[in-house]
């Protein structure tokens, strides 16, 4: 084997690499290739390739042998305002409570702003970008700060995805459909109207909103404002004619996810494309007016019924038609991929569209990158790579998750960076459980219990290295703003959780319970200086449905070395958050994390 450079054999067999020779070398006998040294090349490199995956032994923490279970409770927050509009402190949580007293083993992490990736302190987390943090251990600029920061570069008005919208602009109409609000969860209303103003600015001689109203991520009634302040501004557009056409609650209308309730998309889809809704209205702010007159539910921002407006002689302003351009302006996917499925599949069975318009359809980002769904939108999706779920299939981990079906793409999709299907079917399995179709505070108890009995009948199948479960419960219900209803569901999360944790710990297995964000730790919104309890105008309390800035809980436990504590706050560069707790369950089933990752808490 002749060569100027060749591969000194000895020298590798005397430097700790006498199998990985050993194998090459039969490789060679046996496959005979033409270039030899050329083989022995590539042999090494894809080794090379292979190696970045493996996971050492962790130098203190013995190779777990049975299951190490992670548990996400959604929305549990763990605030300093510790009052009766706390769920999460009026709640008996016997269970939490004990673990959180726990020395050395609990403790707080952030779940909000920069250190889930979002642009401030004052925006609050969610369950995608917590579960993203949660399942990558990595800090990554999520969707609001990747649409700030193409809009304020410039580099959204210059893409192929508005590129695709703009034949549109001289002769046809852009509609712009999302959710109206500040909330910077789903959508931010400052995008809105800077897509409004360019593609005026840019030709657009007819815009057309269809907007789902909020009160959820933001204060109840805020419909209202927001508006007053959109019309205001569409008013002094000049060259455009820029009206709201349509719109509904976002709980009731357009938005549905993981499939839960196809009729709320197809609400949505008659009173967008087709100008068909039950309530018919001049103008937007005539249908919040006349919708906040009503009892109950209906009266919530979120239940709108769906609305279209019309003009004097009765007919919709804004229908979808063939040579139109349609752009979803919601940066964040689980909510906007049903609908995208309607504009963009030819072969579609979900609801009858009665009619497909022939439209140009973009999103504001790809909201399944697996999907390809939509094939044109305006801003790349954070790319997440090297995510925890790559490192344990490379290393052979045997990894079970289950949700009901409102979380479910919360422990799969988001957990493995925005990544849909399994990363490795034969390693992998992922159960859920449907969710009922109703309002949550009408069964708060969702499916905690059949979650928990599926994730314990796991534990004792000898099957899995990794469990990840997710209970749904005080996010969801907490979202309704019912606060008896949250106290219960925190209740029933808090009684399952023991019993799931008792089952890990009969087989001799290790646990860590977490939160992705706040919410049910604060159902009542607050005076900013304060604190103290607000009130409307009638001196009742005005609920808080949204999210919380409040960091969450982790916790961990099981059979770990009696030594094995959190590391001191003075061994972090900064303050820690979600993206830590994956290092620490990689640790827990005996491993070292990945360099890349953020320092684990043990």
């Amino acid at each position: 084997m002749a060569s100027s450079n060749p591969i000194d054999v000895a020298y590798l067999k005397q430097h700790g690499f006498p199998t990985i020779v050993d194998d090459m070398l039969n490789s060679v006998l046996a496959e005979k290739p033409s270039d030899p040294l050329s083989f022995c090349i590539e042999y090494l490199e894809e080794l090379r390739r292979k190696q970045k995956w493996v996971l050492q032994p962790h130098p203190t923490i013995p190779k777990a042998t049975k299951p190490v279970v992670v548990c996400i409770l959604d929305g549990w927050g763990e605030t300093t305002v510790k009052d009766e509009y706390n769920a999460v402190h009026t709640a008996k949580t016997p269970t939490y409570d004990r673990l959180m007293s726990t020395e050395g083993r609990a403790r707080t992490v952030l779940a909000h702003g920069p250190a889930v990736g979002l642009p401030s302190e004052d925006d609050m987390g969610n369950s995608e970008v917590g579960h993203n943090a949660l399942g990558s251990g990595q800090i990554v600029d999520q969707g609001a700060k990747l649409v700030d920061n193409a809009i304020q570069d410039g580099s959204i008005f210059r893409s192929d995805g508005w590129e695709h919208l703009k034949p549109c602009f001289e002769k046809n109409t852009l509609h712009l459909i999302g959710l109206l609000t500040k909330g910077g969860v789903h959508a931010r209303m400052d995008q809105l109207l800077a897509l409004i103003s360019n593609a005026a600015a840019q030709g657009a001689k007819r815009i057309r909103l269809h907007l789902l109203t909020d009160g959820r991520d933001v204060v109840d009634g805020t419909s209202e404002e927001y508006t007053d302040e959109l019309t205001e501004f569409c008013e002094k557009i000049k060259d455009s004619d820029v009206q709201i056409a349509s719109g509904g609650g976002r709980m009731h209308v357009t938005m549905d996810r993981y499939e839960a309730d196809w009729a709320i998309v197809e609400r949505g889809w008659k009173a967008h494309v087709l100008g068909e809704a039950p309530y018919k209205f001049p103008n937007m702010k005539e249908a919040v007016a006349a919708f906040k007159k009503l009892e109950g539910k209906q009266s919530s921002d979120q239940f709108f019924e769906p609305f279209v407006c019309v003009d004097a002689d009765g007919k919709p302003k804004g229908t979808i038609e063939d040579g139109d351009s349609v752009c979803i302006f919601n940066f964040r996917a689980d909510r906007m991929i049903q609908l995208s499925k309607a504009f963009e599949y030819d072969d579609f069975s979900s609801f009858d569209r009665v009619r497909k318009p022939n439209v140009r359809f973009c999103g504001m980002m790809q909201y399944d990158g697996d999907l390809k769904l939509p094939s044109n939108y305006l801003v790349p999706a954070p790319s997440i790579t090297n995510v925890s779920g790559e490192y344990l299939c490379a290393n052979g981990v045997r990894t079970f998750a289950v949700s009901e079906t409102q979380k479910f793409g919360h422990v799969t999709f988001f957990w493995n960076g925005n990544r849909s299907g399994y990363i490795n079917g034969e390693l992998e399995t992922y159960f859920e459980e449907p969710s009922d179709k109703v309002v949550f505070d009408e069964k708060p108890d969702m499916k905690a219990r059949e979650v928990t009995a599926i994730a314990m009948e796991a534990v004792k199948s000898g099957r899995y290295d990794m469990i990840r479960v997710n209970y749904a419960n005080p996010d969801m219900v907490g979202h309704t703003g019912n606060l008896p209803a949250t106290i219960q569901a925190c209740e029933t999360v808090d009684t399952c959780l023991g019993e799931l944790l008792k089952e890990v710990e009969a087989v001799g297995g290790r646990w860590l319970v977490t939160a992705d964000h706040g919410n049910a730790d604060d159902m009542v919104q607050r005076e900013k200086k304060t604190l103290a309890p607000q009130k409307d105008a009638d001196g009742a309390l005005i609920p808080c449905k949204s999210h919380t800035l409040a960091p969450v809980p982790v916790c961990i436990g099981g059979d770990i070395p009696p030594s094995l504590k959190f590391k001191p706050e003075s061994a972090f560069s900064r303050p820690p958050g979600l993206a830590n707790i994956t290092a620490t369950y990689i640790n827990l089933l005996g491993l070292a994390a990945p360099g890349i990752y953020q320092d684990s808490l043990v």
